[in-house]
């Protein structure tokens, strides 16, 4: 198969570390082509050691795995210095017999040097930004629900039907029905 990426790096990203795979051009002319594998934790200190390798590999494209939410700190630090790829694991799975994580990154690694990977979704940090803090207004949300929800059934309990009366507890008129 034709080579597309000449410097092509996969990650096989796991919860407490990650298998690198890097295939780079040969030496000579006519040459092997070169790989090396090696693992990296997943601490940021981790991280940017993974990140000066490549570069300093001049890796320009980088694959990687899509588990869970394992992937996000290596593609967010990675994506500012180079092409990275997130692809959907059921998508490069096909081959029987990789059992091991390094052979996953082997066989990614493969793939994504002749352009055979299909890159899965990634919004644009911008848009990452304002998804996390709708996330954090929705959870807010839902906790002062359960907050008021709490002040109705204690007030329930003592006696006191005021959420009979009233539509919203914490609204102005409840607001001053409590404090009296």
């Amino acid at each position: 198969m034709d080579i597309v990426h000449a410097r092509v790096a996969a990650i096989d990203v796991g919860k407490k570390e990650s298998l690198v795979c890097v295939r780079l051009p040969p030496m000579r002319e006519g040459g092997e082509r070169r790989q090396e594998v090696r693992t990296f934790g997943t601490a940021t200190k981790d991280l940017l050691a993974l990140r000066d390798w490549l570069t300093g590999q001049e890796v320009a494209t980088v694959v990687m795995e899509a588990t869970g939410q394992y992937w996000r700190g290596a593609f967010y630090l990675l994506e500012e210095a180079m092409d990275v790829v997130l692809v959907n694991p059921a998508h490069v799975k096909g081959l029987p017999g990789r059992k091991t994580d390094v052979l996953d990154a082997v066989w990614l690694c493969r793939l994504a040097e002749c352009g055979l990977v299909k890159a899965s979704f990634v919004p644009p940090e911008p848009v990452r930004q304002l998804r996390d803090l709708t996330r954090h207004r929705a959870s807010l949300l839902g906790e002062r629900t359960r907050q008021v929800q709490r002040l109705e059934k204690t007030l329930e309990d003592a006696q006191i039907k005021i959420s009979s009366v009233l539509t919203d507890l914490l609204g102005a008129l409840g607001r001053l029905m409590l404090e009296a």
